[in-house]
């Protein structure tokens, strides 16, 4: 469902891909072996052949998150990323889901919690609180905030059927106050973290109450396993992509910007950017990770992309069948000059205008990868998201980095403790 294109990248490189075999088998060894770093967080690997026993309650939870007007889902990170990137990869433009997703606790903006407290004050409301440990600052703060309105509103046996939990099997605060509560649970499991959630009862509950097929998400996720389960560099794509990135980071690139021309990509970019940033960068190691939707970034940062300095690359994926198309017509007056363009479909000026910018950009020393993703559909999102995260896995490994850890993110929550007078701090 993904393949990669080389024409763009090939006259920036040295020596052939084919040279890392050696290494690439043994990183995808201890991958399925769990023998890397971090290993105890190789969980995720197998999750799209485990993950299908907890489908039907998922969806069962789901069914009943139906009914009300509004599912706020509370998260942070990849509590929160997975999921807007399927919203807005899936989603119909200008076309509302029903019930409406909303999302808290992926900021700490006083002003938003406030709109959103009054959007929601008159609506039918549920929750979906995504938390590990339910101490989170970001998502605890909304969750306290949100449920002292709804705790006005409905009883306690109303909030039993609104309020659902995804957070730890056995221990923390959101786990203690969902079972004191009698709320429904879903187990993150301790071996998967959060940014490689997205295909655990964390992205799938509130995808399926969106009403996504979370069934063919997870056949999508299972092809992409499938086509991961070799370490053959001429067959695997998604180890072949993170050799690329190797390669050329080698050779000094230190930017990677993932850009599409569609703009149902812009959380997808978001996820991933996550995924690598927070799994890459470590040890003053790691690629700088950035993302652009063309062509509308190209009257931005395509000035800096062709004459900039020369220390990046770009990775494009390119949709093969975009969900609509539209003719253009030929007018009389022509004045806008564009009866050249009559009778081409609006996707065939997009793709040109991709393909004169990979040349552009190949020009100007930008070596280019290019992904082609079949489609927009539930089984090429469940196929993409485990693709980006076996090749992150191989990406990090490459670089000797644990991929699964993220020890840098506590610096700034020590110091705002510090700020806040947290006891303790």
């Amino acid at each position: 469902m993904i393949q990669l294109n080389d024409t763009y990248i090939k006259s920036f490189l040295k020596g052939n891909i084919g040279d890392f075999q050696p290494v690439v088998d043994n990183i995808h060894h201890m991958i399925h072996n769990k023998t890397g770093k971090g290993a105890d967080f190789l969980g995720w690997v197998e999750l799209p052949n485990t993950i299908t026993e907890q489908l039907p309650r998922i969806q069962q939870i789901a069914n009943r998150l139906k009914q009300y007007d509004v599912l706020i889902v509370i998260g942070i990170g990849g509590s929160y990323l997975g999921t807007k990137a399927g919203l807005h990869f899936l989603e119909t433009p200008f076309k509302q889901t029903k019930p409406e997703i909303l999302f808290a606790g992926h900021n700490m903006s006083s002003t938003y919690m406030v709109e959103l407290l009054n959007y929601i004050k008159d609506k039918n409301v549920a929750v979906n609180v995504i938390s590990k440990s339910g101490t989170t600052t970001e998502p605890a703060i909304a969750f306290r905030l949100i449920m002292d309105q709804l705790k006005e509103r409905y009883s306690k046996e109303e909030l039993q059927s609104r309020i659902v939990a995804t957070t730890d099997q056995a221990r923390g605060a959101l786990y203690q106050l969902s079972k004191a509560e009698g709320y429904d649970q879903f187990v993150i499991p301790d071996d998967v973290g959060g940014r490689y959630s997205v295909l655990s009862p964390v992205g799938l509950l509130p995808l399926a109450v969106a009403g996504y097929d979370i069934n063919k998400m997870i056949q999508g996720a299972q092809k992409a396993y499938q086509d991961a389960s070799t370490s053959d560099l001429s067959k695997n794509v998604s180890y072949q992509y993170a050799v690329l990135r190797y390669m050329l980071y080698q050779k000094g690139k230190k930017i990677e910007m993932l850009a599409s021309y569609e703009p149902n990509m812009q959380y997808v970019n978001e996820w991933w950017k996550q995924l690598f940033g927070e799994s890459e960068g470590k040890e003053n190691k790691g690629l700088f990770i950035s993302s652009a939707l063309f062509s509308t970034d190209l009257h931005s940062l395509g000035q800096y992309i062709q004459e900039g300095e020369r220390h990046l690359f770009e990775t494009i994926i390119h949709i093969d069948t975009p969900t609509k198309d539209i003719e253009i017509q030929k007018q009389d007056n022509d004045l806008d000059g564009l009866n050249y363009l009559a009778g081409k479909t609006l996707s065939y000026v997009n793709t040109k205008a991709e393909e004169g910018t990979l040349l552009a950009h190949q020009e100007g020393q930008v070596p280019n990868i290019v992904l082609h993703l079949e489609n927009v559909s539930e089984a090429s999102f469940g196929y993409m998201m485990y693709f980006f995260e076996i090749a992150c896995a191989m990406s990090a490994y490459l670089i000797d980095i644990n991929p699964f850890d993220q020890p840098g993110v506590e610096s700034y929550k020590k110091h705002m403790f510090q700020l806040l007078g947290k006891p303790g701090y």
